[in-house]
């Protein structure tokens, strides 16, 4: 034993020093060849060899000699939330043409032109949303499209435009100079209330003429009631840190919240009684939030490693993806209530993007174009959109079809602006609801249908019991009366309930039959 020991450190040391003497591998390293020439330059690890990867330029580390005969393993496949680049590295799927090269051949970018299908399915083709006219409503017929507007609208003589009728639409914004005003094309600015620190997220409930803010620095959500002449601030609740989003739903009056230091998505009532837990937890680094409350949907941003879009049904239920792919720091999120589109703001790919509410006809609105560096407010209002930049202090607008007609307020007094809504009635309208409001509601209202609905409940079971106890009553009767009729009167109506045409009241001492067919 210790002879062959010797010989394999003689061997070792012969081969190593041969081979620093010719530039060859390392025992360390597999050899690549090319026709019984080895290449210097063509070493990789011993761990590489028979991995399923080619490693050598030639393959040689992977050849059936080279692997006992055996066929090379498959290459390790990519997860469902992972991009398999070409040649064979996996990277989020949300990189895939973000504008960064993340696969190291570059793949990730390749083909980003093209519209492509997410998640393997395609999408139905709306005519409406492709052509992107229409500021609201669209119907195509006989293969031309109509735009008209919705009630409280008046149709511009520029075709598919929309302008909202009455007042004024005011944009309010929230910077760390305060809350301020200024008219949709910033011609007119004022001050509503002053603020210190750190601005947040903004939301208001316009029907009651109130707005809501948070202070990241703070740990609460204030009230302003613009229709009171001091327009102090006031304490909503205390006691909630790290508030990144806020939403109102106008219709079952609750407050919806986004919590960074939660990492959840909470609701209480607007008057700050009765909150309530999270109602969607485990997110991970959240962001805006929006409701629909017409149509009972609710929306979020999520950020961190896996970011996404995300919609359930007010109560949290029905949860659904949107958006998973092309998409890196989801900031802000706006609706567009009447085409249906949700519009988000992505502070690492500084674009601005809508989609619909099923997560369909997916469109970048505005790319990057020096104020998009870092966006946090997004409103939508007639035929534009409106954000925040914080980078470079401004408010901005622009063609919320197409991106063009830029607009940008720079105001010295606009310092770091954050939350930004518009304010006009249109923009939180009452109508049918598709069902109930959800749980969390003013339970006062609860409690005063309770009774009522209890009663009726009673009714419908003392008329059930005696609707039976008359059909048995008649049955037996006429069973006895005449033999075989009972039968015949089953088969005109298999309910027992439904009197048929051979039924007769029966009246008795002990029950009075009332005849409900009269």
């Amino acid at each position: 034993m210790e002879l062959l020991g010797v010989l394999l450190l003689v061997t070792g040391f012969l081969r190593s020093d041969c081979a620093a003497g010719v530039g060859q591998c390392s025992l360390e390293e597999f050899t690549c060849t090319a026709e019984g020439v080895h290449h210097s330059s063509n070493c990789v690890s011993l761990s590489a060899v028979c991995d399923g990867q080619p490693d050598c330029p030639n393959g040689a580390d992977e050849r059936l000699e080279e692997c006992g005969g055996a066929k090379p393993a498959k290459p390790k496949s990519c997860s469902s939330s992972e991009f398999s680049c070409s040649n064979g590295q996996c990277v989020p799927h949300s990189w895939r043409c973000d504008h960064s090269r993340d696969c190291a051949d570059g793949s990730d970018e390749d083909d980003c032109s093209q519209n492509e299908c997410e998640d393997t399915h395609c999408e139905e083709v709306d005519p409406c949303l492709d052509a992107d006219v229409c500021d609201q409503l669209c119907v195509q017929s006989s293969g031309s499209l109509t735009c008209w507007c919705e009630e409280g609208y008046l149709e511009t003589s520029e075709s598919g435009r929309c302008l909202a009728t009455g007042d004024a639409a005011g944009l309010v914004f929230f910077s760390s100079a305060g809350i301020g005003w200024m008219s949709s094309s910033g011609s007119d600015q004022r001050k509503i209330s002053d603020s210190t620190g750190a601005a947040g997220p903004l939301a208001a409930s316009i029907a009651n003429g109130a707005i809501y803010w948070s202070n990241p620095e703070h740990s609460g959500v204030y009230r302003l009631s613009l229709a009171d002449g001091d327009q102090t601030p006031a304490v909503l609740f205390e006691g909630t840190r790290g508030i990144v989003g806020l939403a109102v739903d106008w219709v079952h009056e609750l407050l919806y919240w986004t919590s960074n230091h939660t990492r959840a998505l909470h609701v209480s009532s607007l008057n700050g009684s009765g909150q309530h837990g999270a109602l969607i937890t485990g997110l991970t680094q959240p962001a805006a939030v929006a409701v629909q409350p017409l149509l009972r949907l609710l929306f979020w941003a999520d950020g961190g490693v896996s970011p996404r879009i995300e919609r359930s049904s007010l109560d949290g239920t029905d949860r659904k993806a949107l958006v998973t792919s092309i998409i890196r720091d989801p900031v802000s999120i706006s609706l567009d209530i009447p085409r249906g589109l949700l519009y988000w703001a992505d502070s690492g790919l500084h674009t601005i993007s809508r989609i619909r509410y099923d997560g369909q006809h997916r469109k970048t609105v505005v790319e990057s174009n020096g104020y998009l560096d870092q966006p946090f407010g997004l409103a939508i209002f007639e035929g534009r959109v409106y954000w925040s930049d914080q980078l470079t202090g401004s408010i901005c607008s622009a063609d919320k079809h197409n991106g063009r007609s830029l607009r940008v307020t720079q105001n010295p007094g606009t310092r770091s602006p954050a939350g930004l809504l518009i304010y006009h009635p249109l923009i939180q309208p009452t109508g049918a609801v598709l069902s109930p409001a959800e749980p969390g509601a003013d339970a006062a209202a609860a409690e005063s249908d309770s009774p009522w609905i209890l009663s009726l409940i009673v009714f419908l079971c003392v008329l059930l019991a005696v609707l039976l106890l008359c059909w048995r009553r008649s049955d037996t009767a006429a069973s006895s009366s005449l033999p075989g009729f009972g039968d015949a009167a089953l088969k005109e109506s298999q309910d027992p309930l439904v009197p048929s045409a051979h039924t007769h009241t029966q009246t008795d001492k002990d029950a009075t039959c009332i005849d409900l067919s009269l």
